[in-house]
């Protein structure tokens, strides 16, 4: 099972999520700020962190911002606000789930549960993977300015590197992979997310925005499919 940081100034929510997880077998620490999380977060050891945004000393996002420094570790991110600003900064921020309030416990251990069979699923890559080798050996993919390097997870537009977070990188490689097919919605969240996605499909757009504006003057590439779902279409 696993050991997971609680944090959110609520103690009421806390020990309800903490009741929930141990309930499924998990081990939980709880923390009240923003501060106490990172402080925590960076002695290392958890499988996952849950984070509400709204919290003293240090609000969700400075806590993730702090926490990507050092860390991977998946992160739920909790809030009470649901408008879209919100899920592009969180993501933005690399965090793995956004779950609005008020939530389902059981929903948020399965959430959970499909992190973490993702997370243990994704293959390993030694340190200086990306500088290894040559070309030869990576799978590259060019158009225009654009250039792909998916064998070490390098995008470049117009001959500077771009920084995706993890979903990004996933949903690109994939929409390249499978460049001028028409991908149903369904498709991409099931291959990109998971079988066992229990989020908002509206998460799927949030990344298609934030791939777009990753992509720049590339975005165009990116063909909405009305009442189907995404293509990208290298004859543009």
């Amino acid at each position: 099972m696993y050991k997971i940081l609680v944090v959110d100034d609520e103690e009421r929510i806390r020990r309800m999520i903490c009741k929930y997880a141990a309930f499924e077998g998990h081990t939980t620490d709880e923390a009240a700020d923003g501060i106490r999380a990172v402080e925590m977060a960076r002695e290392g050891g958890y499988d996952i962190l849950i984070i509400d945004i709204m919290m003293p000393e240090l609000d969700g996002f400075s806590a993730c911002r702090e926490i990507r420094k050092f860390s991977n570790v998946p992160i739920i991110m909790l809030s009470a606000r649901g408008e879209e600003y919100d899920k592009i900064n969180a993501f933005e921020l690399g965090i793995d789930d956004y779950v609005v309030k008020p939530f389902s416990p059981k929903e948020l251990m399965l959430r959970i549960d499909a992190i973490m069979k993702r997370v243990n699923g994704r293959p390993h890559t030694g340190a200086g993977a990306e500088g290894a080798g040559d070309d030869a050996h990576h799978e590259i993919f060019e158009l225009d300015g654009l250039r792909v390097d998916m064998t070490a997870r390098i995008v470049y537009r117009d001959g500077k590197r771009v920084d995706m977070s993890p979903k990004e990188y996933q949903l690109f490689f994939y929409m390249l992979k499978n460049r001028n097919i028409a991908l149903k919605r369904e498709t991409l969240i099931t291959q990109v997310w998971g079988y066992d996605f229990y989020g908002d499909d509206r998460t799927l757009d949030t990344h298609i925005k934030l791939l777009r504006r990753s992509l720049g003057p590339y975005a165009s590439h990116i063909v909405t499919l009305r009442g189907v779902g995404y293509r990208f279409d290298t004859e543009k």
